[in-house]
């Protein structure tokens, strides 16, 4: 392993790249704890320490943005941005033709679903921004931790309140966007992995060290090796079931085209147990929040009762150690989950191509009984993997009741999900660029 590391050294353009990879992570980083224009930082940094976790509303964009998002800073919007606009124009290939046909159309369509995508970004984080000010200036940004002190009320100065502040704070954040998704772009471009993946990578392994730390300060030594050793066994299944595949054998049938011979090999066609990704559970995540945002600015005044379902709302939809929460949260994963791989995975295009180059899977005629058995594959393959998405995006709420840690769980299932896939896909870079130039790999 020793060895292999130091190839990866040895070698002048591998390791150029990772350094440049290193220095645009170091600039992601350094970002995240400049504040925005008008934002009094002392009030916000005695609120994220007074506070015992992220309110509800924001947790997975404070996850994803590596803290920045609770502390207003330029990068607050982090990644997600960018995440819901590619999430978006996926989707909207079944919807709109012509999206489906750009891509379709090979590099030049999918630079152009590219460009839609970056202008959806764009527009995305003005929204998110104007959102986020008009709640931290209400001063219900925090108010989903039990922190209402005068600090958390007054985190925005006076300037701030006025239209021109208001249009500063939300051109930075937006601006804020913009500058990391090329960031993104650049390690990808010129570094090594993809690059938006690593920006997210980024910023949940930041959350690790102060998370355990606050378990091994309010829970003790005892809670905090337990929580390590849930957190490794967490790791190897996740790894085990993302590598986890059904291989469905495929025959090429021999043709002579000219005096050459095409085809006779065979084949198989992977279909991962997880073929979703962290995508069901961004889904479930973001439509859960939607009912507490609606009640948070339905809120009653000091002093007066909510109404009836506000009053339900903030009581069922908003506690991540509610039964009812889970319930839900688990069954919209399993939806999801089955959406989003119905949408990414066509069998009968898959048995149309198969069909057009003399393939076909033993014992199956071409055509329509292949694309039906397929569908009928890929049906019970995804159900373990819609379980498995569940039980592990439940972690942290699990976590919240037994050991009374916060939603942001540092071995919670989203953060797993997304630092082991992230993980494995760069080590299998680095480990082609290696042989590539006549190494052995990293992996063995």
């Amino acid at each position: 392993m020793f060895s292999a590391v130091a190839r990866i050294f040895r070698t002048p353009d591998l390791r150029r790249k990772i350094a440049f990879t290193i220095g645009i992570v170091a600039l992601f980083r350094i970002g995240s704890f400049i504040p925005a224009p008008f934002v009094d930082f002392d009030n916000v940094t005695a609120c994220v320490n007074g506070q015992a976790g992220a309110s509800g509303l924001y947790t997975l964009v404070n996850l994803f943005s590596g803290g920045a998002l609770l502390k207003l800073s330029i990068f607050a919007l982090g990644i997600m941005p960018y995440i819901t606009a590619s999430i978006i124009v996926q989707l909207l290939r079944v919807v709109i033709p012509r999206f489906d046909t750009l891509y379709k159309e090979g590099q030049a369509g999918q630079a152009k679903l590219t460009q839609y995508t970056r202008y959806l970004t764009i527009a995305l984080g003005i929204l998110q921004s104007t959102t986020l000010i008009t709640v931290a200036r209400s001063g219900a940004l925090f108010s989903g931790s039990g922190n209402t002190s005068a600090e958390c009320s007054s985190i925005i100065t006076a300037d701030g309140s006025t239209w021109y502040g208001i249009l500063l704070m939300v051109i930075t954040m937006t601006a804020g966007t913009g500058l990391i998704m090329w960031m993104g772009e650049l390690i990808t471009e010129r570094g090594i992995g993809n690059g938006m993946s690593l920006l997210i990578f980024t910023s949940i392994a930041a959350q690790f060290p102060s998370a355990l730390i606050s378990i091994f300060q309010e829970r003790g030594i005892e809670t905090l090796i337990l929580v390590i050793l849930i957190g490794i066994l967490i790791v190897a299944a996740v790894i085990f079931v993302e590598q986890s595949q059904r291989r469905i054998p495929v025959q090429y049938a021999k043709r002579m085209v000219g005096r050459r011979t095409y085809g006779g090999n065979n084949t198989y066609i992977p279909i991962k147990v997880n073929m979703a990704g962290v995508v069901p559970v961004i889904f479930a995540s973001s439509l859960l929040y939607l009912p507490a945002l609606i009640a948070q600015f339905n809120a009653p005044p000091a002093g007066k009762a909510a109404q009836p379902w506000v009053q339900w709302i903030t009581d069922y939809l908003t506690r991540g150690d509610h039964p009812l929460y889970m319930a839900l949260y688990f069954l919209l994963i399993v939806g999801f989950t089955y959406f989003y791989v119905a949408i990414t995975f066509n069998p009968e295009e898959v048995a149309d191509n198969m069909k057009k180059y003399g393939g076909f899977i033993p014992g199956i005629r071409a055509g329509r009984p292949t694309a039906e058995y397929l569908d009928y594959v890929l049906t019970r393959v995804t159900l373990p993997g819609s379980l498995y998405l569940g039980l592990i995006a439940l972690i942290p709420l699990i976590a919240l009741v037994a050991i009374n840690a916060n939603q942001n769980f540092p071995f919670g299932g989203t953060s797993i999900l997304i630092m082991v896939g992230v993980g494995l896909e760069t080590v299998k870079q680095i480990d082609s660029q290696l042989q590539q130039r006549h190494y052995e790999g990293l992996l063995r």
